[in-house]
């Protein structure tokens, strides 16, 4: 007999993909994903993992079933730095040229890395960019110089972006925007706007090959994404209008002990 907030799945094959999937935790998980993603220019998806699995979602369905909801909430959050000119369009192009063939091959990749081992890469991402965010906060300069071997340099955070957005099914913005920042030396909000948009394009192939390997559950993306699109679009005014430099220390300061203590408690 199933309580109010959980039901079982069953795929094509017959099998239970998942059972006792606590819709509330499932919500509020999107609130806050929505919001931080917004706020710091990212699709969140390396964040709603984690936090998914805890709450009782099987391990490759938490790692795929953010990846629709990104589209939408990185598309709206983005919208309001487009608004104010941020965007890079030099570096979207390279961007999605080289990363949109390297996520279909992360994707097709997982066919053969098990859910488990990817929820266990997520975290220590997690935990390593959150530290990295803390301890060596971006320059919020507005203007920079571009750095040498430009388009060597964007050619490669595109590809890395992009394998490990088709690998850990997410947009790959929690891998581009600092390395925006880091490589291409983008000015921090140009880097935020960027990364959104770029993550918007770039969890699409991912949707659809994740999809055809049924690793998504469209009932998670449904509950997921409707608390999180409405305020990614929020935590992106809020975004614009802080300090960034201490907006990036908070974000690491978070990272660090959501993804400490996921390793730990596995």
């Amino acid at each position: 007999m199933l309580d109010l907030w959980t039901f079982a799945v069953v795929n094509g094959k017959g099998r239970e993909v998942h059972a006792s999937v606590y819709w509330l935790g499932i919500a509020a998980i999107g609130l806050v994903v929505g919001f931080l993603a917004g706020l710091f220019g990212k699709g969140g998806s390396a964040i709603a993992t984690p936090l998914l699995h805890a709450v009782g979602v099987p391990a490759i369905v938490a790692v795929a079933s953010p990846l629709p909801a990104t589209i939408p909430s990185t598309a709206v959050a983005a919208a309001a730095y487009w608004r104010s000119h941020f965007l890079d369009k030099r570096v979207l192009v390279w961007s999605v040229a080289f990363g949109v063939p390297t996520t279909i091959v992360g994707a097709v990749a997982t066919r053969w890395i098990p859910g488990t081992a990817l929820v266990k890469a997520t975290d220590v991402l997690v935990a390593c960019l959150g530290l990295r965010f803390l301890l060596f906060p971006t320059d919020a300069r507005e203007v920079v110089r571009e750095a040498t071997w430009y388009r060597l340099r964007l050619a490669a955070v595109a590809t890395v972006a992009g394998l490990a957005s088709g690998l850990l099914a997410n947009s790959g913005g929690f891998l581009l925007a600092p390395l925006y920042l880091a490589v291409l030396r983008l000015p921090i909000k140009g880097a935020f706007a960027t990364s959104l948009t770029v993550a918007t394009l770039l969890a699409v192939p991912g949707t659809i090959v994740h999809a055809a390997l049924g690793h998504i559950d469209w009932a998670v993306v449904a509950v997921f994404g409707a608390t999180s699109v409405p305020l990614s679009y929020l935590g992106a005014r809020v975004g614009l209008r802080s300090n960034a430099r201490h907006l990036e220390r908070t974000y690491g300061a978070v990272l660090s002990i959501l993804g400490l203590v996921f390793l730990l408690a596995r």
